[in-house]
């Protein structure tokens, strides 16, 4: 991690994401409880963060509208949008303005997407592809750490001085964000015009995933354990009331358990994924929540921590591993319609799995419920590990196709010799795409010694003979 943030561009952003990044973790919890304080309903607070994740269905029409732009000057805009959008909290005072607390959620959560997907683009231009990982776990183990502490500053913050100082929280923070993108020194393509019709354009992110056999893999593994992942976050009540018998305000103390497994997964996260791959960290982030689970099955209070440490071991891992994945394996050009459909793809499951389990925990012992979810959870686990080769080691890799078209050494140069990656495995003559989207012609084929296939007759006597 201090490799990274001794490079300006990304200390500065780092400082400015932070405080973003604060905001957000301070504001979405802190949010819910309001609404429950104004109307009494846990239905309506629970629909607060409905509100935040329903506008995901929109992410390939997002990440679309991302694409169009220069990241910097987009996630410039974005920023100060989002700040705008949360002054209206400043308005609520009583339980017919819960109205202007769901609309402004909302329209955090379409910015959300929006953010995720810019960042994705900004952060492949200024880190180099061998510190991608290391980036993005430093970013990671920041958003853990603020799991820990930001939800009790929001709900303190708001018992103790009122709603509107989360939104004042809000503004500050993605301000100072868009401040420090603001002063960051990038070069950028000014992107081309779309060619195709908008649907096409959109659904590009889709057909690039489709057709990259390690991010079909990774969204289809992941796709498969979000689809029981989600029953924890009804299962842990009942493990707490019926296994453990204690009270619901104990999943607090499991919970900063988990938030310690998380802060130790950020700070690994790159490690793992350097030495083994981004799809086999991947493997090994949902192998650790299914040992988590299996775990949990068994309620023993020293069990009870180490699953959960397990548990938020596996977020930070499979996260970095993804963006790292997507950084790498995405011309620039596509990079904010892949990241927002990959989010869109592995979301739909989520959502379903927490519903499904919301629905189960009544009707099924919560012991069962958990050994459901270890098997599921290992079937995509193993999934996963078999497609390890798709993306080995990056000591291991040729260099990767940057945004701009051009081969980046990553910090492991090979010599004036070295293959330029084509990560899906083509044949040479596939056309590179830079951040503009204009073609830079084909790939050449290099064999040891740096030629082409317009160098062979170099090799032959009569090629030496005219060399000569």
């Amino acid at each position: 991690m201090r490799t990274v943030l001794r490079r300006p561009d990304f200390r500065l952003l780092f400082l400015g994401l932070v405080c973003s990044m604060t905001a957000e973790s301070t504001m979405v919890l802190a949010l819910a409880v309001w609404v429950k304080d104004l109307t009494g309903s846990d239905g309506m607070a629970g629909a607060t963060v409905f509100a935040m994740i329903a506008p995901m269905v929109l992410a390939p029409v997002v990440g679309w509208v991302v694409d169009r732009f220069r990241r910097r000057p987009f996630l410039v805009t974005a920023n100060v949008g989002t700040a705008l959008v949360l002054t209206p909290l400043f308005l609520v005072r009583e339980r017919d303005d819960v109205w202007i607390i769901y609309v402004v959620g909302a329209l955090y959560g379409l910015a959300y997407v929006a953010l995720n997907a810019a960042l994705n683009g900004l952060l492949k231009q200024i880190v180099p592809e061998a510190l991608m990982a290391e980036a993005n776990g430093a970013l990671q183990t920041v958003k853990q750490g603020l799991r820990l502490v930001s939800p009790v500053l929001g709900a303190a913050l708001y018992a103790g001085v009122g709603g509107w100082a989360l939104g004042l929280v809000g503004v500050v923070g993605f301000l100072t964000a868009a401040t420090a993108v603001s002063a960051l020194s990038v070069r950028e393509a000014r992107p081309q015009p779309a060619r195709l019709r908008w649907v096409a354009e959109v659904g590009a992110g889709m057909r690039h995933m489709a057709g990259e056999p390690a991010l079909r893999r990774a969204v289809r593994g992941v796709a498969l354990a979000v689809l029981v992942m989600g029953f924890s976050e009804s299962l842990i009540f009942a493990y707490v009331d019926q296994g453990l018998d204690r009270e619901p305000a104990f999943v607090g103390v499991l919970v900063a358990a988990q938030g310690v497994g998380g802060l130790l997964g950020g700070l690994l996260s790159p490690v793992v994924v350097r030495r083994y791959g981004e799809v086999a960290a991947l493997a090994v982030g949902v192998a650790a929540f299914a040992s988590g689970a299996l775990l949990l099955a068994y309620p023993t209070l020293w069990l009870a921590f180490a699953a959960l440490v397990l548990l938020g071991f596996n977020l930070p891992v499979a996260l970095v591993g993804m963006a790292t994945l997507i950084q790498r394996r995405t011309p620039g050009h596509l990079l904010g319609r892949v990241g927002a459909a990959s989010a869109a793809l592995i979301s739909g499951p989520s959502a379903l799995s927490i519903g499904t389990g919301a629905l189960l925990v009544s009707l099924v012992d919560y012991r069962l419920l958990f050994v459901v979810m270890t098997l599921v959870m290992t079937a995509a686990a193993g999934y996963l590990w078999t497609g390890r080769r798709l993306t080995p080691p990056v000591g291991d890799r040729p260099p990767a196709i940057t945004g701009a078209g051009r081969a980046s050494t990553g910090g492991h140069h090979r010599g004036p010799g070295a293959c330029q990656e084509e990560p899906s495995g083509t044949a040479a003559g596939r056309t590179r795409v830079g951040t503009d989207g204009v073609g830079q012609g084909p790939v050449p084929v290099r064999d040891a010694t740096g030629r082409g296939p317009t160098d062979r007759s170099a090799t032959s006597p009569r090629g030496r003979r005219a060399a000569s």
